[in-house]
């Protein structure tokens, strides 16, 4: 598993998916479809995408402040 960050290439809108599928060792298009399958279900799904993208460093920022 890799460190969980927005990549800077492949990703569509925020990038939370791209990170979530580099993490977890799928494919980008595989996590989008979980994502958007999940939203037909009730819950916080957006809210819970919003979060991610603004909690995640991007890969350029994570890389900068790694130790």
């Amino acid at each position: 598993m890799s460190r969980l960050a927005r990549p800077t290439h492949g990703r569509m809108i925020g990038g939370v998916c791209a990170a979530l599928a580099r993490r977890f060792g799928t494919s980008h298009t595989t996590m989008r479809v979980i994502f958007v399958l999940s939203c037909l279900l009730p819950g916080p799904q957006f809210l819970l995408y919003i979060a991610l993208w603004i909690l995640l460093p991007s890969e350029e920022k994570a890389a900068r402040t790694a130790w």
